[in-house]
């Protein structure tokens, strides 16, 4: 039977990158899926190829009424949420060390993927009680775990839902839901390849991943298992997909 059979995911940042590669992989498994995303169209184009009645949600993660109504619009279309998978973020170049960041780039991290990271957990986890429990997951990074020099903003931000996810993951596991989080280190979208080619710090990080470099597919596996039941012990966890960088 397929892993995700009868359950309902919404995946926010689900129009490009890790969140596509996860929503194909929910709906192969079995799960109907809402995908949120700011760009209209491709959140439309991550739905047509995940197909099994995958639905798009233009939704703006940093906005409370925005992924509210995204959630109510998944809620309302399958009936129930079991899985939020809080995936939308991401650092740019602009990115630097505390002493030299542009200002207006440290609260860009901080409202994109903490606050908006937070405002999924809000909204989303009353309904996953009501579906009487269910999977959180959201994407820290591996900088939250390691040194990683001129990322201070991403840093900051990933290392926020580092520290908030066992804190959810206490506060709700009465009602069981179950909140973890992924901390992948450089995975090869577009996005990221296009940072790692300007930045010298993580042309250096993605060059002493032990196992090659990782590809989108490799954290939607790790989202897999933790949207699934197989993971039914796992909760208030930081689990790295990182090709054994954090350790080299």
């Amino acid at each position: 039977m397929p892993r995700l059979q009868g359950k309902v995911a919404l995946i926010t940042g689900g129009g490009t990158g890790i969140g596509r590669a996860t929503a194909i992989v929910f709906a192969r498994e079995g799960a109907r899926v809402a995908i949120a995303d700011i760009d209209a169209g491709a959140g439309e184009e991550t739905a047509r190829l995940a197909g099994n009645g995958a639905i798009a949600i233009r939704s703006d993660v940093t906005e409370p009424d925005s992924i509210q109504r995204a959630i109510r619009t998944a809620v309302d279309t399958f009936g129930r949420l079991d899985v939020l998978h809080n995936n939308a973020g991401g650092s740019t170049a602009q990115d630097n060390t505390a002493v030299e960041v542009p200002l207006d780039e440290f609260w860009r991290a901080i409202k994109l993927d903490l606050f908006g990271t937070f405002l999924g957990c809000r909204f989303g986890i009353p309904e996953l009680v009501k579906a009487g429990g269910g999977s959180v997951i959201n994407m820290s990074s591996n900088v939250a775990l390691m040194g990683v020099p001129g990322r201070d903003c991403y840093t900051a931000a990933k290392g926020g839902i580092a520290a908030m996810t066992p804190s959810l993951a206490v506060a709700y596991a009465p009602q069981r839901v179950r909140v973890n989080a992924i901390a992948p280190s450089a995975t090869m979208t577009e996005r990221v390849k296009r940072l790692v080619a300007g930045n010298t710090a993580l042309t250096k990080l993605a060059d002493s991943h032990l196992l090659g470099l990782i590809e989108p597919d490799d954290i939607a596996q790790m989202a897999l298992y933790l949207a699934s039941d197989e993971s039914r012990m796992v909760t208030g966890q930081v689990l790295p997909v990182d090709s054994g960088v954090t350790i080299s």
